[in-house]
């Protein structure tokens, strides 16, 4: 089943999703600001990529951040990877709380309960290294075994898992195809036995006849080792099928956030609309969004999307709408919802 037809299928200030009780993850008021040059000239200027967003995910389920390129998406990622530091908000994973101050223990901690399914496979894998090798790369660095032995058992039941003959250990990247890769970049992840994986753009890369095998291989070993998910596309297709929640970014703020179900099947705000109509225009008819997001360095007065949507009047350019609770689940950043 293709994700576009699993698609079909799927019967204070605001930017905030109220706190879950239990939550694996927890995100709140999360904001980064680069400073930057426009020109070799120009004066600095602050470049809000993060403007102030709050989510939480819980054990087992997977969080859908969805948006085009330039919404914030990837910082975010990058954040809760320990890539970036936040200019403000807090971070919570587990028990463990991240802020601007490093805490070395915390990070140690860190890589291993978390690791990362990057968007290439082809740059994401050694093409030097033997696919043994870069399987159990994580494991000779983090939580080294015994001895040889250990580490080809080790590497065979990976291999396994993501449905790849114990063969292959002994081969290149090159010698792989594209959904070959992706499911040696899955298994090298799950080696270090993480109980979170941040899914950058997972299967974009990949033929539409291998997405729909690795989104399905991914949710198979959600269910078997009780994995949570961070997912990161700006497929909503991609997003609809694999999430359990979905957050709509826009200029580095949710336009929407909810279940799935009640994202997907009762979208309150017109860009999340385009974005279906674009995903599924058979399904979902909407105006297809017209031009493209603006610059961060230089964001709309008003509502971020006004420029674009279709349903903007006065009230969009001069009052930006807060996100409010538009039904069970399910927040929305439009004045216009009750329409």
């Amino acid at each position: 089943m293709s994700s576009r037809t699993a698609l079909a299928a799927i019967p204070a200030p605001p930017q905030k999703q109220p706190a879950q009780a239990g939550a694996l993850v927890e995100v709140s008021h999360l904001a980064k600001t680069y400073t930057v040059r426009p020109g070799l000239f120009s004066r600095p200027r602050p470049l809000a990529a993060v403007a102030g967003v709050s989510f939480a995910i819980e054990p087992g389920g997977t969080f859908g951040l969805v948006g085009e390129s330039g919404s914030g998406k990837i910082t975010i990622a990058r954040i809760v990877m320990g890539a970036e530091t936040a200019s403000s908000g807090r971070l919570r994973i587990a028990d463990h709380h991240f802020g601007a101050t490093h805490d070395e223990a915390g990070e140690a901690w860190r890589h291993c309960f978390l690791q990362p399914v990057l968007q290439d496979p082809y740059g994401a894998l050694d093409p030097a290294m033997r696919i043994g090798r870069i399987i159990d790369e994580p494991l000779r660095v983090q939580r080294p075994l015994a001895d040889e032995g250990a580490y080809r058992a080790r590497v065979t039941d990976l291999l396994v898992q993501v449905g790849l003959p114990p063969a292959f250990a002994d081969r290149r990247p090159g010698a792989l195809s594209g959904g070959q890769r992706q499911r040696v970049a899955i298994a090298r992840a799950l080696a270090l036995d993480p109980k979170l994986l941040v899914l950058d753009e997972p299967v974009s890369a990949l033929d539409v006849s291998i997405q729909a095998q690795v989104l399905n291989l991914l949710k198979n070993l959600q269910d078997r080792h009780g994995l949570t998910y961070l997912l990161i596309s700006h497929d909503l297709a991609v997003v609809a099928f694999m999430a359990t929640r979905i957050g709509v970014l826009y200029l580095g703020q949710f336009m929407e956030l909810g279940s799935r179900r009640a994202v997907v099947e009762r979208p309150a705000h017109p860009y999340t609309q385009a974005l279906l109509a674009a995903a599924e225009p058979s399904i979902h008819q909407a105006v297809p969004v017209a031009g493209e997001i603006p610059s961060p360095l230089d964001p709309p007065a008003g509502c971020p999307f006004h420029p674009r949507c279709p349903r903007a009047e006065g009230r969009c350019r001069a009052e930006k709408p807060v996100l409010r609770p538009v039904g069970p689940d399910h927040w929305a950043a439009c004045h216009f919802t009750d329409s």
